[in-house]
């Protein structure tokens, strides 16, 4: 039996390659027939990714069933994850997430998540020795996401470990780390060809604050303008997405790499008063900047109140 290995739902880098990575690990050190597979379209930085290490995309799947075998990476989110999950058969967890809850297997499994930045350094970690086995494509996947989850160790996500693990990496390849995080961000950055509802959803995770149910996006770019010149048609589109998703608000941050700031779009009283409430920011307007903003995980999620 083929074991499936996939991330979440919006496929960003690490999701994706990650799968790549712990796929081609089970296959070829393990001897598990493993196959990397998406729960959606990679983004534009993850498409870039793939073609750049030579990757073909993997396959999209919608469900799993109770004959599956899977391995969860980079998520261990119910909501997330495929509305079958729980009745696949569950052979591992690999994150650096917050542990959620929700997941059920069906016998003892490996579950491990670690206070690291990138799901790939957390299987670097557990590859080990092995690491000299690595394929140069699996061990450029394995630096491209650690660039892309610490945005080139802009992120206040980055250990000193994720650092070093991709400064290894980049030596081993002999890859200029600067090189490689510039194209990887202008790819990320170049948006023109989604509409605002897929932009909205691109990069978004669901989340329950203070009662309201909310999808939390952020949008990480170079170029942030191109994204904030269309802040009228993406407000306008949070009410259909919100309503199609059964959420009570889209909260879209759209993360300035280089100036290192979050830029919060406020459509409503609802979002000024947990904007105010949360960054303890006042608001005026219908947008607000938040100074030195870049993780979800880290500095928005646990910020956020009404």
């Amino acid at each position: 039996m083929t074991t499936l290995v996939f991330g979440h739902k919006s496929p960003d880098t690490d999701a994706t390659l990650s799968a790549i990575i712990w796929a081609w690990y089970l296959t070829n050190l393990q001897g598990v027939d493993a196959k990397a597979v998406l729960l959606g379209e990679p983004n534009t930085e993850a498409a870039f990714v793939l073609q750049h290490w030579g990757f073909a995309k993997p396959e999209i799947i919608a469900d799993v069933s109770a004959t599956d075998h899977v391995v969860i990476v980079d998520t261990n989110n119910p909501a997330e994850l495929p509305p079958s999950i729980n009745e696949a058969t569950i052979m591992a967890i690999i994150d650096h997430h917050m542990l959620v809850g929700g997941l059920k297997s069906k016998t003892p499994i490996n579950v491990v998540l670690r206070p690291l930045a990138c799901t790939a350094t957390v299987m670097h970690d557990i590859i080990g020795a092995d690491m000299a086995k690595l394929p140069r494509e699996i061990k450029g996947a394995m630096l491209s996401c650690i660039l892309s989850d610490t945005l080139e160790f802009r992120s206040p996500t980055t250990t000193a470990h994720d650092q070093a693990v991709a400064e290894a990496l980049a030596a081993d390849l002999g890859v200029a780390i600067p090189d490689l995080a510039a194209a990887m961000f202008a790819a990320k950055s170049d948006v023109s060809a989604f509409s605002d509802a897929e932009l909205l959803r691109m990069d978004s995770k669901e989340y329950t604050v203070a009662g309201k149910e909310l999808r939390i996006s952020v949008l990480e770019t170079t170029a942030p303008a191109v994204v904030l010149n269309r802040k009228a048609d993406l407000m306008a589109a949070m009410v259909g997405v919100a309503a199609a998703d059964g959420a009570d608000q889209v909260l879209l941050f759209v993360i300035d790499i280089l100036r290192e700031e979050a830029t919060l779009l406020v459509p409503n009283d609802l979002v000024r008063q947990m904007a105010e409430a949360s960054f303890g920011v006042k608001v005026i307007g219908d947008t607000v900047v938040l100074p030195g903003v870049m993780s979800r995980k880290k500095q928005i999620i646990p910020s956020l109140k009404l």
